[in-house]
């Protein structure tokens, strides 16, 4: 088929057509991180001899099974292997003209998800706003992030983060070779929700990433998400070692035992292990936040966001946090993020319906502690630096299960992407017929962003003003989007002592 035919670094790639748009599905960024590779590094991939098909997406990474999407929205069955290390192209041709290149990093708590879920089918961005995208699998859970250093010596070092290494080397792929897809290796914006969004936190402040993006959006998550410390990583690694037979230092052991059986001792231990970027004082020399203050990324401007009521979704996967009585809740708050002061507590309590149920009430802690706060501090630290950042609340409320779950994590995601009709979607948004007027300014603001450094479009209805000091603006998407200045103010205020 005439145009999906490209010759990359490593090889000729035969992609396929849809539609105006051209497509490479399961591309090679590095080897396999199989045998002596395991827990190492990714390495640049093996070139390759006559034509790869690109017409099929590859194996996504070792995961368990994700209840959520699944299940209940509906995920395609992928085939899971250690040998992952893939990504997917969108273009609208390769054609030598440079456009700006758009990488989706994906979420799932750094425990599953895949670049190649349909959520995430970038058709519609290449399409609509003439860019080329960009999707990735990487090292999740205990194969990329499983802390050795301590335990196995220096050759292990850096096993905490190669999951973020692994995308680190995919945006290098992407400086090597996204010309030929018609894309510009000097227009990158990584954009990424949830876990994708803690791992664009991590890249700003990763020396190892500086200069391998230009643009930077943050769904739902920051730098301070899902984070480990190295005493913290190097607990959890002892324990999966110890419930998986291996001795610390032995590296045949570790190297020997299968992915399955690995991935099962972790998996055994449930909460008592968490994955996610370790501040290891190598890879990621120190706390991502921390590093913003600093003013590590002051060149890079980004989108940065939460959902109304982030951590409802949750309450679909642990229907338990709806059941507890309001001092029951309160504990496993405090358990959860830390102690909450009194005047947090009679504010959450206070706020909103009064005929609201008390857990809904509280639940908004956990919002605020995991995602609000987070969100908050980046965009200060780059501000204070003289990054433009530009701030949005998604607020639309889903109707499925009763409303109850309201404008929930991961809600935003088929808007931003233009996917309201991909498989499962509508178990999640509903299926209302005026849903594209929340999706087309979404979607065309982060187009408008990936190609201009700024998500200002027609679609909007009102400018959408930069972040300052003095008026804190954001835009709050929903049926009919506004702007509203310092729509997190009280928040911030009652939880200031804590910050």
């Amino acid at each position: 088929m005439a145009g999906t035919l490209i010759e990359t670094r490593y090889g000729k790639l035969q992609g396929g057509k849809s539609g105006d748009v051209y497509y490479w599905k399961g591309v090679p960024y590095a080897k396999a991180p199989v045998g002596e590779l395991r827990f190492q590094p990714p390495q640049p991939p093996e070139p390759w001899t006559g034509v790869r098909d690109a017409t099929k997406f590859a194996a996504v990474a070792m995961q368990p099974d994700d209840f959520l999407f699944g299940g209940v929205l509906g995920r395609i069955k992928e085939p899971r292997s250690e040998d992952c290390l893939f990504l997917n192209i969108w273009s609208p041709g390769a054609d030598g003209k440079k456009r700006p290149v758009m990488v989706w990093i994906h979420g799932g708590a750094f425990l599953f998800g895949s670049g190649s879920s349909p959520w995430y089918d970038g058709t519609a961005f290449a399409a609509n706003g003439d860019v080329v995208v960009v999707t990735i699998n990487y090292r999740m859970n205990v194969f990329g992030f499983f802390h050795l250093a301590d335990l196995f010596g220096e050759d292990y070092a850096v096993s905490g983060n190669c999951g973020l290494l692994d995308q680190i080397a995919a945006l290098r792929w992407v400086q090597e070779n996204i010309e030929a897809f018609g894309g510009d290796p000097k227009q990158v914006t990584i954009f990424g929700e949830s876990a994708g969004a803690a791992s664009v936190g991590a890249l700003l402040a990763m020396p190892e990433a500086k200069g391998l993006f230009q643009r930077a959006i943050l769904q739902s998550g920051s730098g301070a998400l899902l984070l480990n410390s190295a005493a913290r990583a190097s607990e959890i690694a002892e324990k999966i070692l110890h419930q998986a037979g291996i001795r610390p230092g032995d590296r045949d052991q570790l190297l020997a035992i299968s992915g399955e059986q690995l991935l099962q001792a972790a998996l055994s231990l449930g909460p008592q292990v968490s994955y996610g970027p370790v501040i290891d004082g190598k890879a990621l020399p120190n706390h991502p936040i921390e590093a913003l203050k600093e003013g590590t990324a002051r060149d890079i401007p980004i989108i940065i966001g939460v959902t109304k009521d982030e951590y409802n979704l949750f309450t679909m996967t642990d229907p338990s946090w709806t059941a507890l009585g309001e001092q029951e809740l309160l504990k496993r708050i405090h358990k959860e993020v830390g102690p909450v002061p009194q005047q947090a507590i009679d504010y959450y309590l206070h706020m909103g319906d009064e005929s609201e149920p008390t857990w809904q009430k509280l639940i908004r802690i956990m919002t605020y502690r995991l995602f609000t706060q987070g969100m908050l501090r980046t965009a200060d630290y780059q501000t204070k630096h003289g990054a433009n950042v530009w701030m949005y609340r998604f607020d639309y409320e889903t109707p499925v299960l009763g409303g109850k779950l309201k404008a929930c994590h991961a809600l935003e995601i088929p808007f931003v992407f233009a996917n309201l009709h991909q498989p499962g979607v509508a178990n999640l948004i509903g299926d209302g017929r005026n849903l594209q007027q929340i999706s087309e300014p979404m979607h065309n603001a982060w187009i408008s962003f990936a190609r201009n450094g700024n998500p200002n479009c027609d679609q909007l209805s009102e400018e959408w003003p930069v972040y300052d000091f003095h008026q804190r603006a954001a835009i709050i998407f929903n049926m009919s989007s506004r702007v509203e200045i310092d729509p997190f103010r009280k928040e911030r205020e009652i939880w200031k002592k804590e910050r």
